[in-house]
């Protein structure tokens, strides 16, 4: 008589595995490093908050290129967490599918436009 020690699970569900945490924890950082940078240019350039302030902090194409990567790591952050709940908790194949579709578009709707507003300033 074979004995089978463990137990034989069935990952169902959200990815359970290191990648996605670890996404999520990187494009957190990267965020929050973010905030910090743009709140000390804003705290530290003297003169009162307006257009011309903010342009002047984008204007430069290093903040672009960081903005750019920190839309995307904020895209990448909000769809491994929106996947992740939908798998989670709506059950029906067809309804999960629609849902992720359209939360696909809608991200790639909102980069889209988020870069598009960057580039303009």
């Amino acid at each position: 008589m074979t004995v089978n020690y463990g137990s034989k699970r069935t990952v169902v569900g959200a990815h359970y595995g290191l990648r996605d945490w670890l996404s999520q924890r990187v494009t957190a950082v990267l965020m929050a490093l973010f905030t910090v940078v743009v709140l000390a240019q804003v705290i530290f350039t003297s003169g009162p908050i307006g257009y011309d302030l903010w342009a002047g902090i984008f204007a430069s194409q290093w903040m672009k290129v960081l903005t750019f990567t920190v839309v995307i790591a904020l895209v990448w952050h909000v769809w491994v967490g929106m996947r992740d709940v939908l798998m989670d908790y709506v059950k029906p194949v067809g309804i999960r599918l629609a849902l992720q579709i359209f939360v696909i578009v809608w991200l790639v709707g909102c980069a889209g436009w988020a870069i598009q507003v960057l580039w303009r300033l």
